[in-house]
C-alpha cells in the first residue's frame, strides 16, 4: 500500500481514491504544482491534506492552506482533529496568547496543517515566520482553497489574493495546489497568470453533478412560487435559498418562518454574531432553509443540503454553478430551483452598464449574463447546456426539468421585429424613451392613458402586436435585452429618483432585418401537479435520505446513532457530519458491526475514530 493510500485508509477511513485524486496526491507530493479543477462535494479537500501528511512524515514540514472564510477554517480543522491529525488556523477569533501559542507549535514543527486567510499570510510577520520555516527546510506546501477569488473574472473576486503570487517569488521549491470548483477557460487563465502557475499541472474533473435536478421557471410570483416548492419538495430539509438584496433576504425568510418552516436570513448587513449564530445554526442542526445573499456559502460543506434555490437571478453561470453546487454534496437525490423575469436581466444589464469597469470588462461580464440566460431560456438540456459552458460535451441526463417536461417551442422572430420597430417609432414620435410596460401598450393597441397623451395611439405600430400575450413579449424582450439588441436608458427624476427606458441599440439592426432568429419556449413555467419524489417518515420525522432503504431494525439503528452523534457533536461544538456522515451511520446501522474488526473497513472509519468512538458504537449497534 502507497503511503499516500495507507494515510487515506487509516486516517480518513476511505479505502480508495475517486476519480483524479490519486493522480493529483501523487503528483503534489513529488514536489509538483497543480491547478484542480473539482465540482463542490468532489473531494478537493483530501488532495492537499493526503499530500501534506504524506511530506510531513517525510521531514518536510507544515503545509499552509489558505482559506477565505473563518468559518470554514473552524470546520476543516475539527474535522482533521477528529481524524488525528495535528492542524491550527491562524485569524482573528485567537486573543494575543493563543496566536503565540500556535506561532510556537508551529515553529516547534508540532503542527501538519496551518489555515491562514489571504491577509493574513501576506504581513511582515507571517512572511517572517514562513521565511524561517523555509531557511530551515520546514515548509512542505501551499494550498490556496477557492482559487477563483484570485481573478477579476471569478464570481468571488477578492483583491488580497492578487498577493498571493509572493509564495511563488518568496519559496520557490515548495509545491503550490489552487483548487476551486468554478472556473470557464477566461477565469482559469487569470488564476494561473495572476498566481503564476505556468508550470503547473491541470487536472480537470468533470463538472456534473448527476445528483442534482435544475428547474428554472418563469417569475410570477416568486415567493408563493418557492412556497409551493418547499411545501411539496422538501418539506423539514435543509436548504439555501439565495435572493438579490439584504432587505428581500429578510423578507422571504419571515415570510417562511410565518408558514412554520424554519428558516434564517443570512446577509452582510447583519451583525458578525447574528451572520456567525445562524450559520452555526444552519450547519448544526437539521432542517433548517438558510435564506442568504452571495455573502453566504462559500465553505459551506453541509452534505445534506437537499434544495438550492433563487428568487432573483445571478449574475452569470460560475456564480449559479457555485451556489446550486451546494446541494447534495452526499451524492443523493437534490434540487436547484430557480424563478427568473424581466426585472432580473434589466436589473442585472443596468449594474454591468452602469459599472464604472473599462469597457472590454463590461463586455465579459455581458457575454457571461448571455450565457446563463441561454440556460434559462433552454428548450433543451439543462445539464448539457451547463457542462458546455465549462467546455464538458454531454449527453441529455433525462432529469432535468426540460428532458422530464420538453417545453413547446415558437418563433418570436416576427414580434421582436414588431417589439423593435415600435420602440424606434414611439422615440421618434415623441422624441422620448418609454419603459417596458408603455412600449407593450402600444404593441398590444391599448389605449392607456399615457399612450393617448403622447399621440402613441396614432402610429403604425400601434396595435401589431395584438396576438401575442404579455408573458411572450416579455420573454422575447429579456432576450433583447440580455442579447444587447434593445438598450437600456436611465432617466432621471426631480425628486432624485430614475427609471429605466428602452431604446434600440447598435445589436438592433440584425434582429430587425430578420438576420437573427428568435426562438423561444412557450412557457417556462412549472408543471401542475406533485412531483413523483416520495418521502419515507419514521417516528422520528424523515429519515435520511442514505438510510431510506434500510429495513426496519437497521432504521432503528440509524435513528439512535444519529441521536448519539448529535450529543458528540454538541460536546465537541462541531456540526454532526464532521463527527460521522449519514452514509457512515446507515453503513453501520445496516451492517450491525459486533466487533470493532466489523467496524475497520466502513468507509469513514479511520483509525482515530474507531479508537475514540468505536466501542460506543458497538454498544448502539447491540
Amino acid at each position: 500500500m502507497s503511503s499516500a493510500l495507507s494515510v487515506l485508509h487509516s486516517i480518513f477511513g476511505y479505502s480508495a481514491f475517486r476519480g483524479p485524486q490519486q493522480a493529483i496526491v501523487d503528483h503534489v507530493i513529488g514536489g509538483g504544482d497543480a491547478l484542480v479543477l473539482m465540482p463542490t462535494g468532489g473531494g478537493k479537500s483530501l488532495c492537499y491534506q493526503v499530500p501534506a501528511i504524506v511530506r510531513q512524515q517525510q521531514g518536510r514540514g507544515v503545509s499552509i492552506v489558505v482559506s477565505p472564510l473563518i468559518a470554514l477554517m473552524h470546520d476543516q480543522v475539527g474535522a482533521l482533529h477528529e481524524a488525528g491529525v495535528d492542524a491550527a488556523f491562524l485569524n482573528s477569533t485567537l486573543d494575543w496568547q493563543q496566536t503565540q501559542d500556535v506561532e510556537l507549535r508551529l515553529q516547534t514543527g508540532a503542527i501538519t496543517l496551518l489555515y491562514a486567510a489571504p491577509e493574513r499570510l501576506t504581513t511582515p510577520r507571517f512572511l517572517g515566520l514562513l521565511d524561517s520555516l523555509y531557511q530551515e527546510g520546514h515548509l512542505a506546501l501551499f494550498a490556496i482553497d477557492e482559487a477563483h477569488c484570485v481573478s477579476q473574472w471569478g464570481h468571488d473576486f477578492r483583491p488580497e489574493y492578487r498577493a498571493l503570487s509572493v509564495l511563488h517569488q518568496r519559496y520557490a521549491g515548495v509545491p503550490r495546489i489552487a483548487l476551486t470548483a468554478t472556473a470557464d477557460a477566461l477565469t482559469r487563465a487569470d488564476i494561473i497568470e495572476r498566481l503564476q502557475l505556468e508550470e503547473a499541472r491541470l487536472f480537470i474533473s468533470s463538472f456534473d453533478r448527476p445528483n442534482i435536478r435544475y428547474r428554472i421557471e418563469e417569475k410570477k410570483d416568486a415567493t408563493a412560487q418557492l412556497l409551493r416548492f418547499i411545501e411539496r419538495e422538501h418539506a423539514g430539509d435543509a436548504g439555501v435559498v439565495y435572493c438579490q438584496s439584504r432587505k428581500r433576504v429578510e423578507e422571504l425568510a419571515a415570510m417562511l418562518v410565518a408558514q412554520g418552516i424554519a428558516a434564517l436570513p443570512y446577509h452582510a448587513g447583519l451583525p458578525a454574531e447574528v451572520r456567525q449564530q445562524n450559520q452555526n445554526r444552519f450547519l448544526r442542526e437539521e432542517g433548517i432553509v438558510m435564506v442568504a445573499t452571495i455573502a453566504f456559502g462559500m465553505g459551506i460543506d453541509k452534505p445534506d443540503v437537499r434544495f438550492v434555490g433563487h428568487v432573483d437571478m445571478p449574475k452569470n453561470i460560475e456564480g449559479y454553478y457555485q451556489e446550486t453546487g451546494r446541494a447534495g454534496r452526499d451524492g443523493l437525490a437534490a434540487d436547484a430551483w430557480m424563478a427568473y423575469g424581466l426585472n432580473d436581466v434589466v436589473n442585472q444589464r443596468r449594474m454591468i452598464d452602469e459599472s464604472p469597469a473599462a469597457e472590454e470588462f463590461k463586455q465579459g461580464l455581458r457575454g457571461k449574463l448571455d450565457a446563463l440566460l441561454g440556460l434559462a431560456e433552454a428548450t433543451d438540456c439543462r445539464r448539457v447546456r451547463l457542462l458546455a459552458y465549462f467546455g464538458e460535451a454531454s449527453t441529455p441526463c433525462g432529469n432535468c426539468d426540460n428532458c422530464l417536461h420538453p417545453p413547446e417551442v415558437w418563433d418570436a422572430t416576427d414580434c421582436a421585429r414588431k417589439l423593435l420597430s415600435t420602440i424606434y417609432r414611439v422615440q421618434q414620435a415623441s422624441g422620448l424613451n418609454f419603459g417596458t410596460g408603455h412600449i407593450m401598450d402600444v404593441l398590444r393597441g391599448k389605449s392607456a392613458d399615457k399612450v393617448v397623451q403622447f399621440g402613441h395611439d396614432k402610429i403604425s405600430t400601434f396595435g401589431i402586436g395584438a396576438e401575442f400575450t404579455e408573458a411572450q413579449l416579455r420573454a422575447v424582450l429579456r432576450q433583447l435585452l440580455a442579447t444587447g439588441a434593445v438598450g437600456l436608458h436611465k432617466v432621471l427624476l426631480e425628486n432624485g429618483h430614475s427609471f429605466d427606458t428602452l431604446c434600440l441599440s447598435e445589436g438592433s439592426r440584425a434582429v430587425l432585418r430578420g438576420e437573427v432568429p428568435v426562438r423561444l419556449r412557450q412557457s417556462v413555467a412549472t408543471p401542475a401537479g406533485k412531483r413523483e419524489r416520495s418521502k419515507r417518515r419514521s417516528p422520528a420525522g424523515t429519515l435520511a435520505p442514505a438510510a431510506a432503504s434500510l429495513g426496519q431494525d437497521a432504521q432503528v439503528r440509524f435513528i439512535n446513532l444519529k441521536a448519539w452523534r448529535a450529543e458528540v457533536a454538541r460536546a465537541h461544538g462541531l456540526p454532526a457530519y464532521l463527527i460521522f456522515h449519514d452514509a457512515t451511520l446507515a453503513a453501520i446501522a445496516q451492517q450491525q458491526p459486533r466487533t470493532l474488526a466489523d467496524l475497520e473497513g466502513i468507509s469513514g472509519m479511520g483509525s482515530k475514530k474507531l479508537q475514540a468512538y468505536g466501542a460506543e458504537v458497538l454498544r448502539l449497534c447491540a
